[in-house]
């Protein structure tokens, strides 16, 4: 009988650790208007205990992929990240001109007010693959940024 309970919390510590390892905030899409073929999505991804974003999936693109977006001299360049480092307790930015969630081959509009499902692939530091399920919200902007202060404002 003890071997079955064991089992039995081992099974759910497993759940409630993956669950609460990997924090998400601040999830948004940018609309995307009949016939736009991409779109990216931004969001806050704390990891407790350190992790490496592997992957994302989206059932409305074709295409998902992590990009990362900076200046090379005077040109703005985006390319695929094949893994984003999820250092332990720091929070990594997923923003518009930085890293991102790319939806590519969109599979239809994306107006402002629906939601997109999103799945982001983690792997942890022993190698093991988790997913992490959400439902952003799609925005023009990013949401809160019409409330945010002015300049001089901003703490670091």
């Amino acid at each position: 009988m003890k071997s079955k309970i064991l089992v039995m919390l081992l099974a759910l510590s497993g759940v409630a650790l993956h669950a609460q390892t990997v924090e998400v905030r601040d999830a948004w899409v940018r609309t995307a208007v009949p016939g736009q073929s991409g779109t990216g999505a931004f969001m806050s991804i704390t990891a407790k205990d350190g992790a490496k974003l592997v992957g994302a999936s989206s059932p409305l693109a074709g295409v998902a992929e992590v990009h990362e977006m900076k200046m090379e001299g005077d040109v703005m360049r985006m390319r695929a990240v094949p893994v984003l480092d999820l250092p332990a307790g720091k929070t990594v930015q997923l923003k518009p001109g930085g890293y991102h969630i790319m939806l590519m081959e969109l599979k239809q509009a994306l107006p402002k007010g629906s939601t997109v499902p999103l799945t982001l692939t983690l792997r942890d530091a022993k190698g093991q693959e988790s997913k992490v399920a959400l439902k952003l919200p799609v925005a023009a902007t990013a949401p809160g940024a019409a409330t945010a202060g002015h300049a001089g404002g901003h703490k670091h």
